[in-house]
């Protein structure tokens, strides 16, 4: 098949794909190598953006998906949402960082980092495909486990939970957290 053909055949596919599509399945489908589909998309993808298309070749989850540009998110946004956001509530996003970044990870260790009881937003977390169980502790009681989801990293736009922002980059220095404690007394003794 010529080069042509075969990037044609990988828009082709991707496009009708509802879910990311491995490179090992590319390969597979057009009887090419996993690398030569790497090359072919990384081309693709490159091409998008020296023709600044609305939409964009990315890797996430492990495969590849054709989305819309970033910078045409909030035209996207208004067709899709039509005035109607989803957003998760402060509570979901806080269990959902804590289940990204301490997966595997029980519902009593989500409550104890969170501070509350977290049973109906794991469960919200759950129905909307953003966190599964994963597995079972060895300890006493055998708590379920729960980590996050190929959606999860779809919606993320990450290709592993390896992608995601280091915790240092949200924690202050201790520069910060020594002049908070001296602005709030705490030096002091006054707790």
């Amino acid at each position: 098949m010529a080069r042509s053909e075969t990037l044609r055949a990988i828009e082709a596919i991707l496009m009708v794909a509802t879910e990311p599509v491995e490179p090992h399945l590319l390969a597979q489908l057009l009887e090419l190598s996993p690398a030569r589909i790497e090359e072919l998309c990384g081309e693709l993808t490159a091409s998008y953006e020296l023709e600044r298309r609305g939409f964009a070749l990315v890797r996430v989850a492990g495969g590849f998906r054709l989305q819309s540009h970033p910078d045409q998110a909030p035209y996207v946004e208004r067709f899709v949402l039509d005035g109607q956001p989803a957003k998760l509530s402060a509570a979901a996003l806080e269990t959902l960082a804590v289940v990204a970044y301490k997966q595997p990870v029980s519902r009593a260790q989500v409550a104890a980092i969170r501070g509350v009881n977290a049973d109906a937003v794991v469960r919200t977390l759950q129905h909307r495909g953003y966190v599964q169980e994963v597995g079972r502790d060895p300890g006493p009681g055998q708590a379920v486990l729960y980590g996050t989801t190929p959606l999860f990293l779809e919606r993320l736009g990450l290709d592993s939970v390896a992608d995601l922002p280091a915790l240092a980059d949200f924690v202050p220095d201790a520069v910060v957290v020594d002049a908070l404690e001296r602005g709030l007394g705490v030096a002091d003794g006054w707790e």
